[in-house]
């Protein structure tokens, strides 16, 4: 049986990956080429222009390490985010009152009452729920 990475060396007629360094695998022409400047190739054997692409974990304000438990993002995860989305000036809830709070609440309050199932408006650990609780609506 073979390996993944054997498994992904092999191309569609056969033929294995044995070309030498900066050189890639032309299925058009079965044979090995060198790779053009500014050009890169993907782990299926494809050859793509641009910088190497990366495998990123993902940014902290999707996953749990960016969110705050009480509701809505924490610092880490509103950093995340400005460095996704440059422009973007996200700032920490503002429970003690103020235009942002009375924003916030009307626009959450609304989505709560439209958006939601009536389970998820119901249940207290819903994001939306601690959210509005973060923020004292």
């Amino acid at each position: 049986m073979k390996t993944y990475s054997q498994f992904i060396v092999e191309h569609n007629d056969g033929s294995s990956k044995n070309c030498k360094k900066g050189e890639y695998f032309c299925k058009d022409d079965h044979k090995c080429k060198p790779i053009p400047e500014g050009h890169h190739v993907m782990p299926d054997g494809k050859l793509m222009k641009g910088e190497k692409h990366s495998v990123e974990e993902g940014a902290a304000w999707t996953k749990k390490a960016g969110k705050n438990k009480e509701g809505g993002l924490n610092e880490k995860g509103r950093k995340s985010y400005e460095r996704e989305n440059p422009g973007s000036d996200l700032k920490a809830p503002q429970p003690e009152g103020g235009s942002r709070k009375k924003s916030f609440c009307a626009r959450m309050g609304g989505m709560k009452k439209k958006l939601t199932s009536s389970k998820t408006a119901n249940d207290p650990d819903s994001r939306i729920n601690k959210a509005l609780r973060k923020w004292k609506c």
